[in-house]
């Protein structure tokens, strides 16, 4: 039996910081009460070295000699993962209470490496810098393997991945992502939106394919760091930012099918203008009744890469008919016309008239759709506005025709952390029929001139009316820190 003392020291002894015993030298050196306390006690005031364990092994840290200092180098397997230390088996096997926890992503063990051929920086022209086609100079990435856990974090030159051809992630695409950007103010500071929300979803999405667990807070901590080397990459021009994308893959080595037992998770910047060059110019939408972008069950709600490859050849069809996106509707067996869904990479809004009385309308939260950071802050704001009704129900294809029809149909746009707010104007079917959607592109611009803070108030009585543009001015003012907000969060030097 362990004393007590011993016992709470070593269940509070973190697991990289174990001495590297065999569970032989390790029983020995517990074999009796006595010897824990002491060895415990050891431990704590750093009375052990390496090379040698309490019974003369020459097995991890051995007892100092004069003149030698101790060492608590960490060995590490020539993958870079952090070495399991024999002791944690060892007194699992002794005290079966006492589990040692794996190592968790920390930013106080980020280590940056610098790259010596930094790139020039790319001009900032809306059509010329295509979304997500430049990136910077450096990535952060870290890894993980069941048992040690996570690895220190580092910051590196940007690089190739180099993965086992029969790693997980490519052949059942056990990967997820997030989509977040930075922001830089006529005040030159850095600003994230709301990336508490993308931590979070990124958790979801890893535990939905059974990917590690992270902490939330240390990896935002190391990504404000990324950040701020790379500050030099951040536009400072309204519509222009930097892109994010944290990414997290399986790369276990094993064709059989089972949770994978080891990760990357690695963030890549990439400095991008409007995702849609017209800026607040309307685009069209095909209507998708055919292809199934979500199904009930599935992970239509989780930002995997599996959610995505799908949707490019009805991508292609929708361009090849000259629209920009794809509005999914699925024809779940019930009238109406199917249940509208997603566009794209969008969530989508309709407003809709009746009485005189004003309703913007999304799809729930059903599992069907991505919980977009843009979709519930657009909600949030327009309830704040106070005069507009704001719904998240199911919404039938046939209920947008019919006010459609009957002029009840005011203004439908697609939100995103890409796209921000992008109105639509037209809404094709597969027989070549069109809904028009009224948009006023001089009411958009009235508000998107605003000063700062301005379009949160109540719009004066000549004012016309464009919600696309009040939400779009409002965004901006968030985003780029004209306006405080708890959503903007500074990156200080």
């Amino acid at each position: 039996m362990l004393h007590r003392p011993a016992r709470k020291l070593l269940a509070r002894t973190h697991v990289l910081h174990y001495p590297f015993w065999s569970n032989e030298s390790l029983l020995n050196a517990f074999d009796s009460s006595a010897s824990a306390t002491r060895v415990a006690a050891r431990i704590s005031t750093g009375a052990l070295d390496r090379d040698h364990s309490p019974n003369g092994d020459r097995m991890g840290y051995h007892w100092p000699t004069p003149g030698k200092e101790m060492s608590w180098r960490q060995q590490t397997y020539s993958t870079g993962f952090r070495k399991v230390e024999a002791l944690q088996q060892g007194m699992a096997e002794m005290v079966p209470h006492i589990v040692p926890m794996p190592s968790d992503i920390r930013h106080a063990d980020l280590v940056v490496n610098r790259s010596d051929h930094l790139k020039a920086k790319p001009r900032l022209d809306p059509i010329e810098l295509k979304f997500g086609a430049v990136y910077t100079d450096h990535m952060l990435q870290v890894s993980w393997k069941e048992g040690p856990g996570w690895t220190g974090p580092s910051i590196d030159p940007l690089a190739p991945l180099t993965l086992h051809p029969c790693a997980q992630v490519l052949h059942y695409g056990s990967g997820c992502f997030e989509g977040m950007k930075a922001y830089k103010g006529k005040d030159q500071r850095l600003r994230l939106f709301r990336p508490d929300m993308n931590m979070e979803r990124l958790s979801r999405s890893a535990a939905r394919l059974t990917l590690p667990e992270f902490d939330k807070v240390e990896l935002l901590e190391c990504i404000k760091e990324l950040v701020r080397l790379e500050r030099d990459w951040v536009p400072a021009e309204e519509g222009f930012s930097l892109y994010i994308r944290p990414a997290l893959i399986g790369t276990h080595p094993f064709l059989g099918l089972s949770p994978t037992r080891e990760a990357m998770l690695f963030v890549v910047l990439s400095p991008v203008g409007p995702y849609f060059p017209t800026g607040l110019k309307p685009v069209k939408l095909f209507v998708e009744t055919e292809v199934v972008r979500a199904y009930p069950g599935g992970v239509g709600d989780k930002k995997v890469g599996g959610n995505y490859a799908p949707t490019m050849l009805p991508q292609l069809r929708s361009a090849h008919r000259g629209c920009a996106q794809v509005l999914y509707v699925l024809q779940d067996g019930l009238p109406g016309g199917g249940l509208v869904g997603e566009s794209g990479a969008m969530n989508v809004f309709f407003l809709l008239q009746e009485n005189g009385m004003m309703e913007l309308i999304t799809p729930p939260l059903d599992g069907l759709i991505l919980p977009g950071v843009t979709r519930d802050t657009v909600l949030a704001i327009a309830r704040g506005f106070g005069n507009i009704k704001v719904s998240e129900r199911n919404l039938r294809f046939d209920e947008i025709e019919h006010a459609a029809e009957t002029g009840r149909l005011v203004e439908i746009f697609g939100t995103g952390t890409a796209c921000a707010v992008q109105p639509i104007t037209g809404l094709l079917k597969n027989d070549n029929t069109e809904i028009t959607i009224p948009f006023d592109s001089e009411a958009a611009a009235h508000w998107l001139a605003k000063p700062p803070g301005m379009a949160l108030a109540q719009p004066g009585s000549n004012e016309p009316f464009s919600l696309c543009g009040r939400l779009t001015r409002t965004l901006i003012d968030f985003q780029y820190g004209y306006v405080d907000s708890p959503w903007s969060v500074p990156i200080d030097p």
